[in-house]
C-alpha cells in the first residue's frame, strides 16, 4: 500500500485569472510535500488537458507548458515517492475518460482498505493503470456516476466506500470539487481570489503565495463544489470525529500555514517549550536543525533562557531527507544538505533540536559533523515522541524493524547517534501543543492506537 504525503492545488476562475500560472504558485509554496513529481490539469471549454513530469515544479513547469495550460479551472499536485513506486505514470493529477465524459483527480493522504477494493474491482474486470489509490477512487467514482446525475453526488457516495486519509481536488468537465476524509486526518482549506474566484489548497500558505484570502478550513466529511454559481457545500459525509494526523503540525506542513485554526510555528514552538520542561540539561547554546527543528528550538531556548544560535547552514536546493526513497540516498543528502556553522559551536555545549527519528542515520551524521567542529558537548532533543509503529494513513513511516524505537532504548539510541544525552518529547503532552486547533489528532505512529482499522496487507 502506499504512503503518501503530496499536496494538492485547485482554482475555479472567475475573475480572469492565468489558472495554470497560479496553480505553479500554490505548488512552488508546497513543493515541502513532495520533491519526486509535479503536475496540473486545466478545464478548457469542457475539455480536461493535463502536463505533468518527475522533478520539482521549476523544473516541470517553464513559460512553455504554461502557456498551453489556458483554462477556467484547474488541479494541481506535488508528489514524492513511496518505496519504489516512481515515475511519470503514477504522477498527479490523474485523467481519465469514462462514459459521462472526462474527470480529474489529484489525492493527498492513503486508502487503508484500498487492497479489498481494489480486488473487488479488478475481479469485476477493472483494469489499473497505475499503483495509486487515486485511481481506485476514480474507478469508484465513475461506477457512482452512472447511479447519479451530478459528479457530486458520486463523490459523496465514493466517500462511503474508502477508509483512510484523503484530501482530493476532483474535476469534472463543469465542476471543480474537493473533499476531505471523515476524520480530516489531511489538511485542506478554501480560499478566495478577486470577488468571485476560488481557490482549494493542502495548506494556507499555498493561498498565502498567490494573495488569496483565507476563508475557512474544510471540514472533516465535507464536499465543496465550485461552479459557475460559486461555492457550496455538502456534509453528508460529516461525523465530527475530527483526527489530524499531528505530524502536519511536528514535522510535515511549512510553519507560516495555519491548519484547523492552529498556527504551525506556534504548534513547534509549543513542543520546544515543553521539552524544556520535561528534558533540561545545562548548556552554552540551543539551535534546531534547519527547517523543521528551528520553531521548537526557539520555543525551548525561550523557556530554559539558554541563548538560541544558529549552529547549521542549509542548502535550500536539497530535498527533504526524510522523504528520499531509499536510505544510501537519504544518508549521501544529509551531507549534501547540512553543514555545521564551526566558530558558532566550537568549545560549546549545544543542545541539538530536531522534529524526529526514525532510522537514526541523519542524527548520527549530524552529531559526527557537530564533534568534528568542536562542540564539546552535543545534547538531542528530539521535538516528537519516539516512533513505535508504521502509519497507515498517509506518513511515510517505515515498518518497525526500520524504526530506530523498535529496537533500542534511548539510552542505547544515545549511544548509538554519539550525543552525549537524548530525550524525546513525552506523547502524553501533544495535546498542550495546539490549544488554538479546532480538531483532535491521531497519534498513531507514536501509540499503535489509529483512527481507522490497520488494513490486513
Amino acid at each position: 500500500m502506499l504512503h503518501e504525503e503530496c499536496g494538492v492545488f485547485g482554482i475555479y476562475d472567475r475573475d480572469g485569472y492565468d489558472v495554470a500560472r497560479m496553480t505553479y504558485a500554490g505548488l512552488f509554496a508546497m513543493q515541502h510535500r513532495g520533491q519526486e513529481a509535479c503536475g496540473i490539469a486545466v478545464n478548457r471549454d469542457r475539455e480536461i488537458y493535463l502536463y505533468k513530469n518527475r522533478g520539482h515544479v521549476t523544473e516541470v513547469f517553464h513559460d512553455a507548458e504554461l502557456d498551453q495550460l489556458k483554462g477556467k479551472f484547474a488541479i494541481g499536485h506535488v508528489r514524492y515517492p513511496a518505496g519504489k513506486v516512481t515515475g511519470v505514470l503514477n504522477a498527479q493529477p490523474l485523467v481519465t475518460w469514462y462514459v459521462k465524459g472526462q474527470l480529474a483527480m489529484a489525492h493527498n493522504g492513503a486508502i487503508s482498505n484500498a487492497a479489498a477494493l481494489k480486488k473487488e474491482l479488478q475481479e469485476s474486470g477493472a483494469v489499473f493503470q497505475t499503483k495509486t489509490d487515486t485511481e481506485l477512487m476514480m474507478h469508484l467514482m465513475a461506477r457512482e456516476r452512472l447511479k447519479t446525475g451530478r459528479a457530486e453526488t458520486a463523490l459523496v457516495e465514493m466517500m462511503k466506500k474508502v477508509e483512510g486519509s484523503y484530501s482530493l481536488v476532483v474535476m469534472s468537465p463543469q465542476k471543480l470539487m474537493a473533499c476531505r476524509d471523515p476524520r480530516g486526518m489531511r489538511p485542506l482549506c478554501i480560499g478566495k481570489l478577486g470577488e468571485n474566484t476560488y481557490v482549494i489548497a493542502s495548506e494556507s500558505c499555498a493561498l498565502d503565495s498567490i494573495r488569496a484570502e483565507f476563508i475557512r478550513d474544510v471540514e472533516p466529511g465535507e464536499v465543496i463544489v465550485i461552479d459557475e454559481n460559486g461555492l457550496r457545500s455538502i456534509k453528508d459525509n460529516c461525523s465530527g470525529n475530527h483526527q489530524i494526523c499531528i505530524f502536519e503540525y511536528v514535522y510535515f506542513a511549512r510553519s507560516d500555514s495555519i491548519i484547523d485554526g492552529q498556527s504551525v510555528h506556534e504548534a513547534r514552538k509549543n513542543l520546544g517549550k515543553i521539552l524544556s520542561e520535561t528534558a533540561p540539561v545545562e548548556a552554552d547554546m540551543v539551535f534546531g536543525v534547519p527547517d523543521s527543528g528551528i520553531d521548537a528550538a526557539i520555543g525551548y531556548a525561550e523557556a530554559s533562557g539558554i541563548p538560541y544560535g544558529k549552529g547549521m547552514v542549509i542548502n535550500r536546493y536539497i530535498g527533504r531527507t526524510f522523504i528520499q526513497p531509499t536510505q544510501a540516498e537519504r544518508k549521501q543528502k544529509v551531507n549534501m544538505k547540512l553543514n555545521v556553522l564551526k566558530d558558532t559551536v566550537k568549545g560549546k555545549r549545544v543542545i541539538m533540536v530536531d522534529d524526529s527519528i526514525v532510522r537514526g542515520t541523519t542524527c548520527a551524521n549530524l552529531v559526527e559533523m557537530l564533534r568534528e567542529a568542536g562542540a564539546t558537548e552535543v545534547h538531542m532533543r528530539i521535538s516528537s515522541p519516539p516512533f513505535v509503529c508504521p502509519c497507515y494513513f498517509g506518513t511515510d513511516v517505515p515498518e518497525k524493524k526500520e524504526l530506530m524505537a523498535c529496537n533500542y532504548t534511548v539510552e542505547e539510541m544515545c549511544k548509538k547517534i554519539g550525543a552525549d544525552s537524548l530525550a524525546f518529547f513525552p506523547v502524553e503532552r501533544l495535546k498542550e501543543t495546539i490549544p488554538n486547533a479546532t480538531c483532535g489528532y491521531c497519534d498513531g505512529c507514536f501509540t499503535g492506537k489509529y483512527p481507522y482499522k490497520e488494513p490486513e496487507n
